[in-house]
């Protein structure tokens, strides 16, 4: 039974700005490329959603709700809801995650 994979407002405009980032410094080329594969990465997860692992910044805090994976260097966290997958985060994963994961998934 396939999921259906959803991205939440945040999620929508973090790639937005990781491609505009990309196109502004390696072109257009360079950025579909990534959204390509970011994006199979979320056909990938409506195949399969709890192959992802959980981030270690919430697991340390004994969250288990949410997981993760990966288009390095992009972490994509996630969180499944019966059959929806919930795209909530994709970040640069050399960011500061601890603070970025508190603010964005533990304050909402």
């Amino acid at each position: 039974m396939p999921f259906f994979v959803l991205l939440t407002d945040d999620a929508v405009q973090d790639l937005e700005e990781i491609y505009d980032y990309i196109e502004r410094y390696d072109g257009a080329n360079k950025a579909n490329y990534v959204l390509e594969r970011i994006e199979k990465v979320f056909s990938t997860l409506a195949e399969n959603p709890h192959r992802g692992s959980y981030p270690k910044e919430l697991l340390s805090l004994g969250l288990m709700d949410f997981r993760q994976t990966f288009f390095k260097p992009y972490r994509i966290i996630y969180r499944v809801i019966e059959t929806n997958v919930y795209i909530l985060l994709i970040t640069d994963g050399r960011r500061d995650m601890q603070k970025l994961l508190q603010r964005r998934l533990l304050q909402a």
